[in-house]
């Protein structure tokens, strides 16, 4: 299953959106692959590519992981920590050009309506949300 990982400057607005996308997606019988990569390491605002690495590893079962993030520099460090990664695992993580909340709900509605999703389809999912509007 295609795993998902949210990037924020806040801890807790990253935690608080991995809550409602699983409470969106999530069944009783199948828990998403979400997690959240929020903060810099003293748990201060900003973006930690280790902490976001460590969430793509953990949340990486072989399909792939998308990653969603919300300013420019967890863009940068989502960047960074992608290239830590050994190829193969490269290969499987795609950073999406989505609003970090909807871009969320919109993958991980495709992550759980099909199992056999491929990560392209995911990231369009998640991309396709820009097109959402609010009136």
């Amino acid at each position: 299953m295609i795993g998902i990982v949210v990037v924020s400057h806040s801890t807790k607005v990253a935690e608080g959106i991995c809550d409602m996308v699983e409470q969106i997606a999530s069944s009783s019988e199948n828990k998403l692959p979400v997690i959240p990569a929020g903060g810099n390491a003293e748990g201060k605002l900003g973006t930690d590519p280790k902490k976001i690495l460590e969430a793509i590893k953990k949340v990486d079962d072989g399909d792939g992981v998308v990653v969603l993030c919300d300013l420019g520099s967890g863009v940068i460090s989502s960047q960074a920590a992608i290239a830590m990664l050994d190829d193969t695992q490269k290969s499987r993580v795609k950073i999406a050009d989505a609003p970090l909340l909807e871009g969320a709900v919109g993958a991980a509605v495709e992550v759980a309506s099909d199992t056999q999703s491929t990560i392209d389809l995911v990231v369009s999912a998640a991309e396709a949300s820009r097109q959402l509007h609010k009136k």
